[in-house]
């Protein structure tokens, strides 16, 4: 790392809250952001996007200033991929502290490892917002100090230039993180008596578990897509790499689910009476769903992207939205 990168890092730490203070720093502002998302990933024309676009090709709907001209009519137009996908306030973090306020319009010859770190910078961002999470589980105290460490080594490696960044290897430090995460969840979910159910990696495509009891359950990487869970109580149930597309959540109470995300709320269906943790937003297009998703068509195996299939999800299940790296709590963890 260079001696400009490392002054930089030092004073990003010196006035960086403390972390446990908060996660607000680990939300997109897309003000503050040169619209990497709509640049640096691909997405395929599907019943989530309306056309097809390749790395590094800004979306045609991305303006000079950086904003989408399309914003709020995103769905109504195709491109309801764009109100699922989060970045964890990676985007503005590369946009701001590692290119230090230079845009890729500005500094072509940087541009294709700006676009090449954002998916590297939405992992790490994900693990500390887990990270973050854990260390305001009061039931995670044994495990408080390990966490804090390894929170602190993952925002130092945040904070590194483009290239040390590019040179990280992502999947062992989602692996040491993990194995707190595991523990995390396990002191957590103990918090609720009796047994507790155990699908981790289940395949519930299309479930109906309206009303379901999974207060605790292990659901890691659980696919939920379309199932119903309306009704169900999801309280401090472990979520991390569940797969929420065109879940029925109307009415389900999720207030204390463990490793929650913003994008997976995006991709399901909530109504008024749909509980969330705090610091997680209501999406503004939950008012103009239906309440209750189509029934699904076809198999658990449903068609890809690019047959738009419609009545239910079109891709197979562990795809994603865009072409990104997906995310940090994935069924492997």
């Amino acid at each position: 790392m260079s001696e400009t990168s490392e002054n930089r890092v030092r004073e990003q730490a010196a006035a960086a809250p403390g972390p446990a203070d908060d996660r607000s720093e680990l939300r997109a502002d897309c003000a503050n952001c040169f619209g990497l998302c709509c640049v640096a990933l691909a997405f395929s024309r599907s019943t989530d996007f309306a056309v097809d676009k390749a790395v590094g090709d800004p979306c045609s709907n991305l303006g000079q200033d950086f904003r989408c001209g399309i914003h709020d009519k995103l769905r109504p137009k195709g491109f309801q991929g764009c109100t699922v996908y989060d970045c964890f306030g990676a985007g503005q973090k590369i946009s701001q502290v590692t290119f230090v306020g230079r845009n890729w319009r500005e500094s072509p010859d940087g541009s294709r490892q700006m676009f090449a770190a954002l998916p590297v910078m939405r992992q790490f961002h994900e693990l500390l917002w887990y990270l973050s999470e854990a260390l305001a589980r009061p039931a995670a105290r044994p495990v408080h100090r390990q966490v804090r460490a390894e929170l602190e080594k993952i925002e130092r490696l945040t904070l590194s230039d483009v290239d040390t960044l590019l040179g990280l290897d992502v999947a062992a430090h989602r692996a040491e993180v993990n194995v707190l995460l595991l523990r995390t969840s396990e002191l957590v979910r103990a918090e609720v008596r009796g047994k507790k159910k155990d699908r981790r990696g289940a395949d519930l495509f299309g479930a109906r578990l309206k009303g379901a009891d999974l207060r605790g359950a292990d659901l890691r990487g659980a696919y939920l897509i379309a199932a119903d869970l309306s009704g169900a109580d999801l309280r401090l149930a472990d979520v991390i790499g569940a797969d929420f597309r065109d879940t029925n959540l109307a009415g389900a109470d999720l207030t204390d689910c463990l490793f929650l995300t913003q994008t997976q709320v995006n991709a399901a269906h909530g109504d008024a009476a749909t509980l969330l943790p705090a610091g997680l937003e209501r999406p503004s297009h939950w008012n103009k769903d239906a309440t209750a998703p189509a029934t699904p068509s076809g198999h658990k195996d449903a068609a890809p992207a690019a047959s738009g299939r419609k009545g239910g999800p079109s891709r197979k299940p562990g795809s994603s939205r865009r072409r990104d790296s997906g995310p940090a709590g994935s069924r492997r963890k």
